[in-house]
């Protein structure tokens, strides 16, 4: 009967691997949606509460603990010692054996195994080891002649189900020593810069916009001077740290930095690491409410950048906006306003268009702008601009980031010639075309303005049929419900041929504010994916269309 226990061996090593092929498909998809979620303990742990069910406490863990309690309080005496290891082990792998939950076939934003992630891996896995290694080593030392298939299966499992407390754990036992090594890459980073003293540091901020106008700036001054600035939406402390470590030259002469905030203390914190010579700040908005509690906070948080402007420097302001205005209290230093109002704004654009190649307008420049212990003097001069970028959003990056350069020192003309060049930036307003199809790839836009914005400028193609693709728009706190709608409401004004709802709580405010405004149900389609919506707006194209992505949600907002 040698064969007969070999058998039931073999079956025991099947559910090993097994449990162990899920639990690394399932540590491997918490190790990236803690990495989504910026590695806050804190966020993380709303995440695992908003997801009780299918992650924190997934059913078929309690289901297989439940089945194993069960045969071993009731079937023991019923059934023979192979009958319950057989039945268990099918109920495993009928549990367990599908991983399609954790798959990244479909992921948006890969894990990246950064030197962090890479020790937090490490610490991970020696505490999700040591249970089932020591309770595997018991079953099968106490096994006569099959392991002890109870202790086999509840130390498996169990262990599988408490993944989400253990990572919780690993990242509280590194915290301190992540603590040092930021510490360390800040210190690194500040010397750098002080050993710079020429060194001129351009400091974007702002609730959208940041990005697009951080590279349309460093379009402009590369036309004159030597630029580092930093890459993609690089605009947290590490971030920071590592462009000014690692990519800063010493033959730089400008550093451009995009400071993002998503609470209160962050921009403080950037600028203790480079106090800006020129601040620039985009707009304030709603993005990141729910962190950040309220409009009046994120003015407060954005305005810190004006605070930390080194004496003698400038702010360049959105005069549009009425929060972004309010930080002209300073005495100390230069105010220069950009915007599309003639008479809030020293640097002003008007007489925009679109098309398929991007946007026109004109852009004039006033003379003379008060400053901190006098008057900072530019040429009086106008241009008429073309640049392959789109939005109403766009025109002011250009007028923000041409301020800087005319701080800079560069003539109107010159920034003419850099805008023309400037490249779009990747999924803001991205315009491609694709077998005769436009496409607007609006994907990295969450905020209700640049939402609206991108809504009218696909109103404004006048050819071709015209499509929405939208999950709508996140952490905007008490005003997400209502903002939803609202942008609801405005779609259903600006009359699109269709519209693509990516999940269906996520989209039922937008789903109901294009009701109220009138918009005909049979021309929304509500999808689980982008996938999804992809797959079905594909029946519907033809030469022509114009499509819209409108936001796309990270993955740890997928439904």
């Amino acid at each position: 009967m040698s064969w007969y226990y070999t058998a039931i061996e073999i079956i025991c090593w099947i559910y090993l691997f097994l449990m162990l092929r899920h639990g690394i498909y399932r540590g491997r998809y918490l190790l990236h949606m803690f990495q989504q979620n910026g590695y806050k303990l804190n966020e993380f742990s709303k995440w695992l509460l908003d997801h009780w069910n299918t992650i924190l406490i997934p059913v078929p863990h309690l289901a297989m603990i439940l089945v194993t309690i069960t045969g071993y309080h009731y079937l023991e005496h019923v059934l023979t010692e192979t009958a319950i290891t057989v039945i268990l082990i099918i109920f495993a792998m009928f549990w367990f054996g599908d991983i399609s939950r954790y798959g990244h076939e479909k992921i948006k934003k890969p894990l990246v195994y950064t030197a962090r992630m890479l020790r937090l891996i490490l610490v991970f896995l020696f505490l999700s080891a040591w249970i089932p290694v020591s309770g595997s080593a018991y079953a099968f030392h106490s096994g006569i002649l099959i392991p002890d298939i109870y202790i086999l299966i509840f130390v498996w499992v169990f262990t599988d189900m408490i993944l989400p407390y253990l990572l919780l754990l690993a990242a509280a036992i590194i915290y301190p020593a992540e603590k040092l090594i930021q510490y360390r890459f800040k210190v690194q980073a500040r010397n750098k810069l002080k050993s710079m003293p020429e060194l001129k540091v351009v400091a974007i901020t702002g609730s959208y916009g940041k990005t697009s106008t951080k590279f349309i700036t460093q379009a402009i001054l590369s036309e004159r001077y030597r630029v580092c600035a930093t890459p993609g939406s690089y605009n947290t402390p590490m971030g920071i740290c590592k462009v000014i470590n690692n990519d800063l030259q010493p033959t730089d002469q400008v550093l451009i930095l995009e400071m993002g905030a998503r609470y209160r203390g962050n921009i403080d914190e950037l600028c203790r690491i480079a106090t800006p010579d020129i601040a620039v700040i985009t707009n304030v908005g709603v993005a990141h409410l729910e962190s950040f509690g309220s409009v009046e906070a994120i003015a407060q948080t954005k305005g810190a950048l004006v605070r930390h402007l080194k004496p003698g420097g400038f702010a360049v302001l959105n005069g549009d906006d009425p929060e972004v205005r309010k930080m002209n209290n300073r005495d100390d230093i230069s105010v220069l306003f950009a915007g599309l109002s003639e008479e809030e704004n020293h640097i002003f654009g008007k007489n925009i268009s679109y098309d398929d190649q991007g946007c026109a307008f004109e852009m004039q420049v006033k003379d003379e702008v008060p400053a901190g212990g006098g008057t900072f003097v530019m040429m009086k001069e106008e241009e008429q601009i073309r640049m392959p970028l789109l939005g109403q959003h766009n025109v002011r990056n250009a007028l923000l980031a041409a301020s800087a350069g005319l701080i800079m020192k560069l003539r109107l003309p010159t920034i003419k010639v850099a805008l023309r060049k400037v490249e779009p930036v990747e999924h803001r307003l991205e315009l491609k075309k694709k077998d005769g199809i436009v496409v607007i790839d609006d994907a990295f836009n969450s905020n209700p303005v640049g939402a609206r914005n991108a809504i009218s400028v696909l109103s404004s193609f006048k050819a071709g049929r015209k499509f929405v693709i939208t999950p709508g728009m996140i952490e905007l706190g008490d005003r997400q419900v209502t903002e939803n709608r609202d942008f609801g409401i405005w779609m259903a004004r600006h009359r699109p041929d269709h519209v693509f709802l990516v999940g269906k709580q996520q989209t039922k405010p937008v789903y109901e504010g294009l009701r109220e405004g009138g918009y005909d149900d049979g021309r929304i389609t509500v999808v689980n994916s982008l996938f999804e919506a992809n797959e079905k707006i594909s029946e519907y194209l033809r030469e022509g269309d114009v499509v819209l992505y409108e936001n796309d949600l990270p993955d740890n907002y997928s439904e």
